[in-house]
């Protein structure tokens, strides 16, 4: 019998080849494309994954504790529930009312109107284009804190006793525009 040599084939040595770089201009740098959009830094958190075991730290019972009504699949009750015993904001007193049908005005005081230079037109437009009034849908009412040394031609839908005194005695004018 003939002696079998089992011998080892050695190994191929394969040479590999580098990497074919891209074409200039095949990739566009610093252009925004579709293949190439990211979340903005620090904007994207990724989602917490409960339950995959102890290591996780967030295995077992998930971040739910040990038994109870929050541990269960649907446990979480409603705002202000509070298990059957009486809800806090039943348990305190009530008073008064709140008027459904209030007007609330923009308020705007004599002190913020010497910005203004002296004999302009003060009107609505004027106070939006200055940004004193914080409501756009709102009444504007003067009231009078403070002092008003110029002479001003003011346009508003109420404004206090003491406001009128303050302009009238600036020199200026009150027109008061009638309410709906």
């Amino acid at each position: 019998m003939a002696d079998k040599k089992t011998t080892k084939a050695a190994p191929k040595a394969e040479a590999k080849a580098p990497k074919a770089k891209k074409a200039e201009g095949g990739e566009t740098s610093g252009l925004m494309t579709l293949g190439n959009l990211k979340p903005a830094p620090g904007s994207h958190r990724s989602r917490k994954r409960l339950g995959r075991g102890i290591g996780s730290g967030l295995g077992k019972t998930a971040g739910k504790g040990h038994k109870g009504q929050r541990a269960r699949k649907s446990g979480n009750v409603r705002p202000g529930f509070e298990g059957g015993q009486m809800k806090l904001y039943m348990r305190l007193p009530k008073r008064g009312f709140s008027n459904m049908f209030r007007t609330e005005y923009n308020i705007i005081n004599v002190d913020t109107l010497e910005q203004f230079a002296a004999g302009s037109k003060v009107d609505e437009k004027a106070l939006q284009e200055a940004g004193l009034l914080r409501f756009g849908d709102r009444k504007i009412k003067l009231l009078g804190r403070g002092k008003l040394t110029k002479k001003l031609d003011i346009v508003v839908d109420r404004a206090s006793a003491s406001a009128k005194a303050a302009v009238e005695k600036a020199g200026g004018t009150l027109k008061i525009v009638e309410l709906k």
